[in-house]
C-alpha cells in the first residue's frame, strides 16, 4: 500500500495522460480547497447561470437530473436559513457573499418527458415506487452535487460545502410544496486570505484501486 498523497506530492499518472492543461486540472482538483471564509466581493446571477450551463452536462441515470438549486438573496431567507444551520455553520453562512440550497426532486419523473423522450415509459415505471423514486433523486442528486462544487471552482469561486443543518426545516422553508429534500448548503464567493484549513492527506492510487 503507497502512504497517503499530499497536494505536493506529484506522480507520473497524476500528470501525463489527461487532456485538461496542467493548470485546469489545478484549478478544478489539487488547489481548489474547501472555502471557510470568504471576500467581500459578490457573486452575480450570471456566474451562477455560467456555473449551471457547464455542470448541467454531468451524467445522471437516464437523464434525470434531480438535483434543484435556490439562491438565497433576500435578507428574511438568509435569516431563515442561519437559523437552521448547526451552531459551527451559523456565522459562516450568515457571512458568506452568496448561499446555496441543494436538494433533491423526488418527483423528477414528471420531468421525463423532457429529459427522456426516448423512452415513454419512464415516468410510469416510476410512478407507483414512491421509495425507488427518493433513492434515485438522492443518489443522482448527489452526483450533480458534484459536478456543481467542481463548475464552481472552474468559475474561479470557492465553495463550501456544509451538510450541518436542519434538513427538515430547510426543506419546508425552501421547497414548501413537499417535492424536494434539502441535501447541502453551499456557501459560495472568493476566498479571502484566511479562507483554509491546512490540507489533509489523501488516499494513494494503489489503495484505491483494485484490478480484477
Amino acid at each position: 500500500m503507497t502512504d497517503l498523497l499530499t497536494h505536493t506530492d506529484h506522480l507520473d499518472r497524476a500528470d501525463t495522460g489527461l487532456a485538461l492543461s496542467p493548470e485546469a486540472q489545478n484549478l478544478l482538483f489539487r488547489e481548489g480547497r474547501t472555502a471557510n471564509a470568504f471576500s467581500d466581493e459578490p457573486v452575480t446571477d450570471e456566474q451562477m447561470a455560467a456555473v449551471y450551463e457547464l455542470v448541467k452536462w454531468g451524467p445522471t441515470a437516464m437523464n434525470a437530473q434531480p438535483l434543484r438549486i435556490v439562491l438565497v438573496r433576500t435578507e428574511d431567507a438568509r435569516h431563515d436559513l442561519v437559523a437552521s444551520m448547526n451552531e459551527g455553520n451559523r456565522a459562516k453562512t450568515a457571512a458568506a457573499p452568496l448561499v446555496a440550497v441543494l436538494a433533491a426532486d423526488v418527483d423528477f419523473h414528471d420531468e421525463f418527458h423532457r429529459t427522456f423522450p426516448v423512452f415513454p415509459g419512464a415516468r410510469d415505471a416510476y410512478a407507483a415506487d414512491e421509495q425507488a423514486r427518493t433513492g434515485t433523486a438522492t443518489f443522482n442528486a448527489a452526483l450533480q452535487i458534484g459536478y456543481f462544487l467542481v463548475g464552481i471552482r472552474a468559475a474561479g469561486l470557492a465553495a463550501g460545502p456544509m451538510a450541518g443543518f436542519d434538513h427538515d426545516a430547510v426543506s419546508r422553508r425552501f421547497f414548501p410544496d413537499g417535492r424536494h429534500q434539502a441535501l447541502l448548503v453551499v456557501n459560495l464567493g472568493y476566498p479571502s486570505e484566511d479562507s483554509y484549513r491546512d490540507r489533509q492527506p489523501r488516499l494513494g492510487y494503489d489503495d484505491v484501486v483494485a484490478v480484477a
